[in-house]
Parts: structure tokens; C-alpha cells; sequence
């Protein structure tokens, strides 16, 4: 499904986790939301985001995060988000859950922010420098300000 055509591709959340406590529906109906305002962002590129007919997104604990982070990038210890380009995004809701206390935000923002940023990867954005990662937080504040 591409979205040149007017399709999108299907957006899941799954909850994989059990400490924090979370509304997965009122997460899907915001990343399928999510998932068209990133595809209406311009790149010159084709994208995994176009091409993709489902992403899901997964909630997880940094448990699980962390074993994704060692055994995928070769990184010890959790992290926010990993994006695969076959469309799978994994959350770790622990790291959410601390760093929405950190930054004064509620969970469910912080997971919002998650679930743009994962989209975003899979729409061609990159954040490994320094240039990109300013790209990316404009189209994390852009895509959020929309919804």
C-alpha cells in the first residue's frame, strides 16, 4: 500500500508488557493517525513507510529492550526505540515510564512521541548525527503538533 495511492499502511499496537499500565487501543488509533501526518512529510526517497501494508508497534519491558539492543546493534542495556525496516517498532515502556518523570511528561506522551519517532525511521529519517537528529526532532514536533 502506498500512500501516492491513498492507502496506508494497517498500524498495531501490542502490549508484550506488564508493569505499566496502558490504553493499547488509544495508542493504535493515534499511531495509524501518526503513520498518515509522517507519510505526508516530503522525501525524495521511496520509503519503508510507503511500501510497508503493516507496521506494529510493540510494547515492551527494558528487559526485553535490552536483549533487541545487545543481540540487533550490539549496544548493552535498553533503549527508547528500535525500528526494524520490515515494520516492526519496539517501545520499551520502562524507558518511557522514567524518562516521561525525567522531562515532566505524561506516559502517554511519552509513548506518542516513541511511536512518531519509530514511524519516522521507517519514513527515511535518521538520527545517528547530529544534523539528522535536528531533522528528526522537526518532524517529531511537526507530526505531533498535528495530532
Amino acid at each position: 500500500m502506498s500512500s501516492k495511492a491513498g492507502k496506508f499502511p494497517q498500524v498495531t499496537v501490542r502490549n508484550l508488557q506488564r508493569r505499566a499500565a496502558v490504553n493499547a487501543a488509544d495508542l493504535q488509533k493515534f499511531a495509524q493517525q501518526a503513520a498518515v501526518a509522517c507519510l505526508r512529510l516530503p522525501k525524495k526517497i521511496k520509503t519503508d513507510l510507503e511500501t510497508l501494508t503493516e507496521v506494529a508497534i510493540l510494547l515492551v519491558s527494558d528487559r526485553r529492550m535490552a536483549s533487541l539492543h545487545r543481540r540487533f546493534m550490539n549496544e548493552s542495556g535498553p533503549t527508547d526505540v528500535i525500528t526494524f525496516q520490515h515494520g516492526e517498532v519496539f517501545i520499551s515502556t520502562d524507558t518511557a515510564f522514567h524518562n516521561a518523570k525525567r522531562f515532566g511528561n505524561s506516559l502517554r506522551s511519552e509513548l506518542r512521541l516513541y511511536i512518531v519517532h519509530g514511524l519516522l525511521h521507517l519514513h527515511g529519517f535518521d538520527d545517528r548525527d547530529a544534523r539528522g537528529a535536528l531533522t528528526m526532532r522537526a518532524a517529531e514536533k511537526k507530526v505531533l503538533s498535528k495530532l
